[in-house]
């Protein structure tokens, strides 16, 4: 009944079956609904930026409704002006089903919505981050990192890891505290703060992150956006240029992380990655 509730009150709904989800609700049985009344959301609200913008009103206005003025209602549409409004209630609903798994695997229209959310941001430059990078985790996804050093590589599969900060963590786990590459390893604790367990801890960076196209892959980032080659996302592992630290732990404390160590490639293998390899930009 979702998509019956008028536009005002629709995304108060969309929260509370967010929050039904987040104590045991069925999450695939709920995301269809509340990723097709947030894509008409993100869709009425692209066109709310749109006209905002060719009318010259200036900054955007804020979701609570600071900056409109009632003429807007009248000029630009009831529903754009209420879509704009509620973006932060869908974005948190939203969030709240990409949580699960099986939603992020086989719930219908995440597609659309990514697209939506992207054109919305763009056009207002608010990143509507959470949503942004919940919609672009990765499950189950081969990930190959080659320790530059050595020439070594490593196959792994990626699931809901929610930025570079926790897969970091959990790849220097995998790598250097199985003795695969030297380093220093992080805690147990915080390894295990950003696979399930809540809170964070402080932790250190023990690789330089660097893609296939020579580029460094910031931990602010996000797994999907590393560069993929023969059909995996590639990571070059280098020295730390510099000691660095952060809070350890999930970018989503609703969402399981794992970063599984499949095998170490074939020496071959390693090799003809490394020769496509583009030098680290400086």
């Amino acid at each position: 009944m979702l998509g019956q509730v008028p536009p005002g009150p629709r995304a108060v709904v969309a929260v509370m079956i967010g929050a039904c989800v987040e104590r045991g609700a069925d999450a695939a049985a709920c995301a269809s609904a509340v990723f097709a009344s947030a894509l008409d959301a993100f869709e009425q609200a692209a066109l709310f930026c749109e006209q905002w913008t060719a009318a010259g009103r200036g900054p955007l206005p804020g979701h609570d409704g600071e900056g409109l003025q009632d003429a807007d209602f009248e000029r630009i549409g009831f529903e754009p002006v209420m879509a704009w409004q509620a973006l932060p209630q869908f974005e948190m609903a939203c969030v709240a089903m990409l949580n699960s798994p099986r939603v992020r695997r086989e719930a219908p229209g995440r597609e659309g919505l990514q697209a939506a959310v992207a054109r919305v941001a763009e056009s207002s430059g608010e990143p509507f981050k959470c949503l942004a990078y919940a919609l672009a985790v990765l499950d189950d996804a081969p990930l190959v990192a080659l320790d530059r050093a050595t020439g070594a590589g490593f196959a792994l599969r990626a699931s809901g890891i929610g930025d570079n900060f926790q897969l970091h963590t959990l790849l220097a786990d995998a790598l250097i505290g199985r003795g695969l590459v030297a380093g220093e390893a992080p805690s147990a604790e915080a390894v295990a703060r950003c696979r399930e367990q809540g809170g964070m801890v402080p932790t250190h960076g023990s690789f330089d992150l660097v893609g296939a196209d020579g580029q460094w892959i910031w931990n602010e980032g996000k797994p999907a956006d590393i560069p993929v080659v023969d059909g995996v996302r590639l990571v070059v592992l280098d020295p730390p240029a510099y000691r660095r630290s952060w809070p350890a732990g999930r970018f989503f404390p609703g969402m399981t992380g794992e970063l599984v160590y499949d095998r170490a490639l074939e020496p071959a293998e390693s090799a003809a990655l490394l020769a496509r390899i583009a030098e680290p930009a400086r």
